[in-house]
């Protein structure tokens, strides 16, 4: 029994609705059934006591005189007007005597005249002791495990009992009559079932399946953030339907809680590091001055041959090197310079043009600012040359470059974008860390830089990437909110 506790709402749901139905229709035909046979049965012994009470008047006279064969015919008119087996007609007639002796009957080979009718079965016993009692009313007499039922009436004359009128109906033509309603009652239950059945394993089934896809989806929700459930599933607004409601609503949050907590962690990983590379460059960037110091001391007062100068020359050129790496890391956007003016936006662009020449690079500009702007000039400038001059490396050769510049409320919205080679997921998710680059001449700085001035100057910068169309196009936003134009 378990195990169909056990089974899936697909099935047991159906199931349960199918037995329900089916057991149901079992017990009403039933009971329709058995009522059916009772009304019958009641039908027949009304029918009998008013033919016997008619009968016991009309038969009272020849027994008074003694009439058998008046009374034989009496008995066999109501038998031979309607064939055997008719419903409501008794099997056979007989009347008794007040010695409970046959005095005539129907079947007279069966029961003579004058037998005793007491010794002729058990059954007949039983009818006999029961006449025997006092009364004047009929009475029914149904034997236990007989198949007949005998219905007793007095005959009586002027208060004086000449005897009793007994008839007898077998109980096969009940039974035929009940068999013949039991079979057209079967036949509604069977097409009330047909109708019924396919509709409750239909509603079980749209009812079950919601259920089982709803709790495949939250078994994956410690491992992932699954799916949402299709509204065509179940679109209806029951409690089903706000459950899936409910599920796709916590679903969405989830999503937007990892996102948030991803962001998080990216931005406190970028921050970590940055603090880190600004500590490191710090404590390089003392020794370093020293080292070019002394280099250069050492050129202009030393007493040096040619190798020695050479390998100075070297020295030199490595540490300027460092140095300015130790430099690209050391950003500080909040520096105090001019403001930001449209001139030196279209500055960038003149700057970048000759390198997007080199690699036959046509540049969209788009620049839609007006009026200066309270930024710091210095960083916005490099901020953009510094995406441009990566945009100009990353495009095939005869690329295109896109670049707009606008105002958004008190933000100032830079945006460019770029062809070649799509960046993948890894690449976009540490683009912005120093060291990290896309492309094999770069020093992975560049992007770096442009993080931290976008961070220092209280904005954002984001980077996507796809393959549209069989290309890649890669597309970076920077977000840096003013303090109004001037």
């Amino acid at each position: 029994m378990r195990v169909l506790f056990n089974l899936s709402f697909r099935y047991k749901i159906p199931l349960w609705g199918s037995l329900l139905i089916v057991g149901t229709a079992a017990i009403i035909s039933g009971t329709m059934l058995l009522r059916s046979y009772d009304d019958l049965k009641r039908d027949v012994l009304r029918n009998a006591a008013s033919q016997g009470r008619t009968l016991a008047n009309t038969l009272s006279p020849a027994v008074l005189q003694d009439q058998v064969w008046r009374a034989y015919e009496i008995l066999k008119s109501p038998l031979s007007a309607n064939p055997p087996g008719t419903p409501g007609q008794p099997e056979s007639l007989l009347v008794l005597n007040p010695e409970q002796q046959v005095y005539v009957s129907t079947l007279p080979r069966t029961l003579p005249m004058l037998a005793d009718f007491r010794q002729l079965s058990p059954e007949f016993a039983e009818v006999a002791e029961s006449v025997a009692r006092p009364g004047s009313d009929t009475s029914v007499v149904e034997p236990r495990g007989s198949g007949y039922l005998f219905v007793a009436t007095p005959i009586v004359q002027d208060d004086a009992q000449l005897g009793t009128l007994v008839q007898v109906y077998s109980k096969k033509v009940l039974l035929s009559r009940f068999i013949e309603s039991a079979g057209r009652a079967a036949l509604v239950t069977g097409l009330v079932l047909v109708v019924l059945l396919p509709i409750s394993w239909y509603w079980g089934q749209r009812t079950a399946i919601p259920l089982v896809r709803l709790t495949e989806q939250m078994e994956q929700l410690g491992q992932r953030v699954p799916d949402n459930l299709s509204p065509g599933l179940y679109d209806y607004r029951d409690e089903l339907g706000r459950l899936y409601q409910a599920y796709n609503r916590t679903l969405r949050q989830l999503r937007e809680k990892a996102l948030i907590e991803q962001e998080m962690i990216h931005s406190e990983r970028l921050a970590a590091i940055g603090r880190l590379a600004a500590g490191i460059a710090h404590e390089i960037n003392n020794p370093l001055l020293g080292m070019l110091t002394a280099l250069n001391t050492l050129r202009r007062h030393g007493e040096a041959n040619t190798r020695t100068l050479k390998t100075l020359t070297l020295l030199e050129r490595g540490l300027t090197q460092i140095k300015e790496t130790v430099a690209a890391l050391l950003v500080e956007a909040k520096v105090k310079s001019r403001n930001l003016s449209p001139q030196d936006l279209d500055d960038v662009r003149t700057l970048i043009e000759p390198q997007a020449r080199k690699r036959s690079v046509t540049i969209h500009w788009s620049n839609d600012v007006t009026a200066p702007l309270d930024l710091s000039s210095t960083s916005v400038r490099q901020l953009l040359l510094n995406l441009l001059l990566n945009a100009v490396q990353a495009s095939d050769e005869g690329g295109e470059v896109g670049a707009t510049i606008a105002m958004a409320g008190e933000t100032l919205c830079i945006e460019i974008v770029n062809g070649g080679r799509a960046l993948t997921e890894a690449q976009t998710t540490h683009i912005f860390e120093p060291f990290v680059t896309a492309s094999e001449p770069g020093r992975g700085l560049g992007l770096w830089v442009c993080y931290q001035i976008a961070r220092q100057l209280g904005g954002s910068i984001d980077v996507e990437s796809a393959i549209r169309d069989g290309r890649g196009l890669t597309r970076f936003k920077v977000a840096l909110p003013t303090g109004g134009s001037q």
